[in-house]
């Protein structure tokens, strides 16, 4: 091992930046939660990340966004966007790391609105002029079902903007980023994980009477 190796590593230690960008290091950041849950996209899922402590050092997944960043460099994007708020922060750290603008969405959920994928993300009216005719990438920390990625291209686009890459740390399964691809907008994912989703009426949880779980309160 040569000198400089050791010297990260140690360094790494201190600071508790990750050196790697396996799939076991992302999770190690990353609390799973094993229950029964209802996602944003109103797909059910067994498994729930706990992702509200990931951001917070810069540092510690200084990896994953320089990776993440260098292969959506290559898609000569002008502009990063990402859902609140995992998808917003990575956006900041990934847009600074590549010197481009970046923008975010909120999320907001019409009244009286069900079924799936009725989540919309909104652009604050600061950024509408600045996306118009923009060549943007849209990132989110973690992708499943889609959700948020969708509907915030959706949002970008009918304020002039032209998504032509989507990005992750974390794809789990293929069912959002799936579509995505059809419509033809390429997904870089950093890593790659299986993961079970269903709609409500082909729930194997459901069919077993296992009620619906808090994040707060599932099991790891």
């Amino acid at each position: 091992m040569s000198s400089t190796t050791s010297s990260r590593r140690r360094r790494s230690r201190r600071t508790g930046e990750m050196s790697e960008t396996s799939l076991s290091s992302f999770l190690s950041l990353a609390e799973g939660r094993r229950g029964h849950f209802l996602l944003e996209s109103g797909h059910h899922g067994g498994l729930w990340l706990d992702l509200d402590g990931l951001f917070t050092s810069a540092r510690r997944i200084a990896a994953f966004v320089n990776a993440l960043s260098a292969r959506l460099r290559e898609h000569d994007v002008e502009m990063i966007c990402g859902p609140l708020l995992g998808g917003a922060f990575l956006a900041q750290l990934v847009a600074k790391e590549l010197d481009l603008p970046f923008c975010f969405t909120e999320r907001q959920l019409p009244a009286g609105s069900a079924g799936m994928y009725s989540a919309q993300y909104v652009l604050p009216t600061a950024f509408r002029s600045q996306v118009n005719g923009r060549r943007l990438a849209i990132v989110d920390d973690v992708v499943s079902a889609g959700s948020s990625l969708r509907a915030t291209r959706a949002e970008l686009e009918s304020h002039g903007a032209r998504v032509i890459v989507a990005g992750a740390l974390l794809q789990l399964g293929d069912v959002g980023t799936g579509t995505l691809q059809r419509e033809g907008v390429p997904m870089e994912a950093l890593l790659r994980d299986d993961y079970a989703l269903w709609e409500p009426s082909s729930c194997p949880l459901c069919a077993s009477a296992v009620p619906l779980t808090s994040p707060a309160t599932a099991t790891a």
